[in-house]
């Protein structure tokens, strides 16, 4: 119905100059044009300008949670700060209803020289609660913030991670008609991230809430719709959420940086036969590596070691040759190849890279002469999975007993 929704954009754009002393001067023509009636706005790009948005569009209703995501520098705090007000849009119409809270930028709106205590007076008050309502939420905001006992210490002397439970505590106990959240729980540890995610699903039912992340098991969490931008503009909008992740992923794919060291081998050809697509891969089905590399000079005792890496490119699984049926390879120079197949992935959907290493395998544990190393061999969207929070997903025989 109209009236529940709480925020509607309507082709919003905003540009930047990239050079200060031309954006003064863009900035004192802007406004002598905004104040003749006979002046049309320009929507053009003047010199060193560009678009952090363009003509972006959305609703958000009361009881939803849309995601905001994209690579940096897509214009995502841009747009979180038009709708927060402190930035005005170029073009376009923003409508907010109801009480705002927003997280945008770590401690914004905090007073370093005052309190703890002093600070959630400050920011209640400027949000429009009286002293009286304050008072009724206070021993639950300190509760929540877990920081009672600095309380009386300047929020100068704060770490990160206090500065984000005092601030996210103050906001959600505001009651917000809408909730602005920009990557401020990326700071917090696992205990208060958890109270957090609940605390938001709660708000969610009552309030339209936006929440920036890079962090995809959270918006898929938490999400009912997602908004994808890439340089400032549209990319996907929906609410299939696992659609909008992979179109967020597919940013990252066109951008893949191998980083190759060879020694007396080096790598031919990294083929996926899974598909015909070889940068998608189904969770569900089989899938084999196809590897050809060039002996150089005589290798010995050498095994493989195929690194699986998230988004982040961290590590989070191995496979070694040495650990199957194949042994050790004695292999003269010139030409080899060999293959490593999988029954699944046990992955969550979403963006993973390989990095492939050939190394001479000593006794025990020990590691001894790379034959040749590729970092970040092949990107690769993981997809028709089941999504959880953690990217490696186990499926175990659960039965009632």
């Amino acid at each position: 119905m109209e009236q529940d929704i709480l925020i509607r954009v309507e082709e919003v754009s905003k540009k930047f100059c990239r050079e200060l002393k031309r954006s003064l001067y863009y900035g004192v023509q802007d406004i002598v044009s905004e104040l003749s009636p006979l002046s049309l706005p320009n929507r053009k790009l003047r010199k060193d300008e560009f678009w952090a948005n363009k003509e972006i569009s959305f609703e958000v209703k009361r009881g939803q949670c849309l995601g905001l995501i994209g690579r940096n520098g897509a214009g995502k705090s841009t747009l979180l700060k038009m709708l927060n007000g402190l930035v005005k849009p170029d073009h376009g119409k923003i409508e907010m209803r109801g009480k705002i809270a927003a997280l945008i930028e770590l401690g914004a709106g905090f007073n370093p020289l005052l309190t703890g205590l002093e600070n959630i007076y400050v920011n209640g008050t400027v949000l429009g609660l009286s002293r009286s309502e304050i008072d009724a939420k206070l021993d639950s905001i300190i509760e929540f913030s877990e920081v009672g006992e600095f309380l009386e210490m300047p929020v100068q002397s704060y770490s990160s991670g206090m500065r984000v439970r005092l601030g996210f505590a103050v906001a959600v106990h505001l009651e917000p008609d809408i909730l602005l959240l920009d990557e401020i729980l990326a700071v917090g540890d696992a205990g208060f991230r958890a109270k957090c995610f609940n605390k938001i699903s709660e708000i969610s039912k009552n309030a339209a809430v936006i929440f920036v992340s890079h962090f995809m098991p959270d918006v898929s969490c938490v999400s009912d719709s997602v908004l994808v931008l890439k340089d400032g503009r549209t990319q996907y909008l929906g609410q299939n959420v696992t659609e909008g992740i992979e179109c967020y992923n597919q940013l990252f794919l066109k951008g893949l940086n191998k980083i190759e060291i060879n020694g007396k081998a080096r790598l031919r050809s990294f083929d996926v036969s899974s598909s015909n697509n070889q940068q998608t891969i189904s969770g569900g089905s089989p899938v084999t590596f196809k590897i050809e590399y060039e002996c150089t000079e005589p290798i010995n005792n050498a095994g493989f070691q195929l690194d699986f890496l998230d988004q982040n490119q961290k590590p989070i699984a191995q496979c070694y040759s040495s650990a199957s049926d194949l042994k050790l390879i004695n292999a003269p120079s010139g030409n080899q190849s060999l293959e490593v197949s999988f029954r699944y992935i046990p992955f969550a959907p979403g963006h993973y890279y390989l990095s492939l290493t050939c190394l001479e395998m000593l006794d025990g544990s020990r590691r001894g002469e790379i034959y040749f190393r590729v970092e970040r061999i092949k990107a690769f969207w993981l997809k028709d999975s089941f999504p959880g929070y953690t990217p490696v997903q186990l499926l175990g025989n659960w039965r009632r007993t």
